[in-house]
């Protein structure tokens, strides 16, 4: 159990704590999973950092084309949001998801990225977005693809007892863009993904064929998976029925879950997956028409 909590004021203070602390404080914001690890054992630390009063980490802010939003911006800030619901309202739609209101009110999306469950709505759909995490250690400030920062099932890249991520930026869907967000669950809260998936699309200036697309999977790997064959068919294609069903399946190759009590069989997975693609690039490509 940890003896010292502290509050700092800015991240360099934050930082220069997690120093003389060598390796036995960490960064808690909203704290719903770190502080459950730490009940069950799981995880164990002399102290703990609070980022969560630090004013700079609180803000949504718009700017050069990005969604700035501040390591301390929680699941329902995000949600409702009027610049996250304009500029990338399948990540507004995917924080209001996660959990119950009340984890919603604590829980912060750095910290769903951080914990690095496969699972987590709001990184789903923040990789279909290419979102980048800013990742600051009193030396060095980096920018990296929040995909690219799960290291193994729950392991992230980022070690949270001496770097924070500051923020994260979120590129702002542009004309002819659209996004989706598709969950299956057991029930309407309190209920963990069985899967869901975030797509993000780019057609042309007639509106007739895919130019780009993004298709982000999960659980069916250690971190959100990509659906990289159904996206390379989609590059160039018409947009019709046939194209989108034939990418949907192509995605799917990509995904290997696991059979889970919780989730369902691998097999029943597998076989709804393309299903849930399918819907998330039609609705994307609905929006993007709008747009």
């Amino acid at each position: 159990m940890f003896h010292d909590y502290y509050l700092p004021q800015s991240v360099p203070e934050a930082l220069e704590i997690l120093a003389k602390h060598n390796g036995q404080a960490a960064i808690i914001a909203g704290g719903t999973d770190i502080l459950l690890d730490i009940h069950e054992g799981k995880k164990a630390f002399s102290a703990l950092v609070d980022i969560s009063r630090i004013p700079k980490l609180q803000s949504i802010q718009e700017e050069n084309g990005f969604l700035r939003l501040g390591a301390a911006v929680t699941h329902s800030q995000a949600n409702r949001s009027t610049l996250v619901q304009a500029a990338a309202p399948v990540l507004a739609e995917a924080c209001g998801k996660v959990g119950s209101l009340q984890i919603r009110n604590i829980a912060t999306l750095v910290g769903n990225v951080v914990n690095a469950q496969p699972a987590a709505d709001a990184a789903v759909a923040l990789a279909a977005l290419g979102a980048k995490a800013v990742i600051e250690d009193g030396k060095v400030c980096r920018e990296v693809l929040v995909e690219d920062l799960y290291a193994d099932l729950g392991k992230c890249k980022v070690d949270n007892t001496k770097e924070i991520i500051t923020a994260l930026l979120v590129p702002t869907l542009k004309k002819r863009q659209g996004s989706s967000f598709v969950r299956l669950d057991q029930r309407k809260a309190l209920a963990l993904p069985m899967l869901n998936v975030a797509a993000v699309v780019q057609l042309d200036e007639q509106g007739d064929r895919f130019e780009w697309a993004r298709i982000i999977m999960a659980p069916v790997g250690p971190g959100p998976v990509r659906g990289l064959d159904g996206e390379a068919l989609l590059r160039g294609a018409v947009v019709d029925h046939d194209t989108i069903v034939q990418a949907a399946k192509a995605a799917v190759m990509h995904a290997n879950p696991r059979s889970s009590a919780l989730r369902g069989s691998r097999e029943y997975r597998v076989g709804v997956l393309p299903v849930l693609v399918k819907r998330a690039l039609e609705a994307a490509v609905m929006q993007a028409k709008k747009v």
